[in-house]
């Protein structure tokens, strides 16, 4: 996300790239990446999820916690997004996983790894579509 004290006009600071800190960003989606690629690998052999691919989703989701609470200080130190459009994104993102987690954990078969690769790709290509509307602000 921007540095709050980053006046308009004045050089980014190391570590942005456009309006979204680097490595936030990486992480949030190098994790997502990861957990769809776990998950497909437990596709492939026919198996359902495991209670650590759900722990692996929960690092993911306090990822985007953090991501979250960043983006709403940012905000109220004086960044202007379209507010509907991303705390929208920021919401589904924050609520996919949770429950993909709860319909993989419930059903006990191969199509719970594919309901959570499916969600945690979901989730990497919304965190790229919110580095988009945070930079076009």
């Amino acid at each position: 996300m921007l540095s709050a004290t980053r006046a308009a006009g004045a050089p980014r600071r190391p570590g942005s790239l456009g309006a979204v800190v680097v490595p936030l960003l990486i992480l949030a989606v190098a994790l997502c990446v990861a957990l769809a690629g776990w998950a497909l690998v437990f596709v492939v052999r026919d198996r359902a999820v495991i209670l650590k691919q759900l722990f692996g989703a929960a690092a993911v989701e306090a990822v985007l916690l953090v991501q979250a609470v960043v983006a709403g200080m940012q905000l109220l130190g004086g960044h202007s997004v379209d507010g509907a459009l991303f705390w929208g994104y920021v919401a589904t993102a924050l609520v996919l996983l949770p429950v993909a987690a709860a319909w993989a954990f419930a059903e006990r078969t191969r199509w719970s790894s594919v309901v959570l690769a499916v969600a945690a790709l979901t989730v990497g290509f919304l965190e790229w579509r919110l580095w988009q509307i945070w930079g076009a602000a």
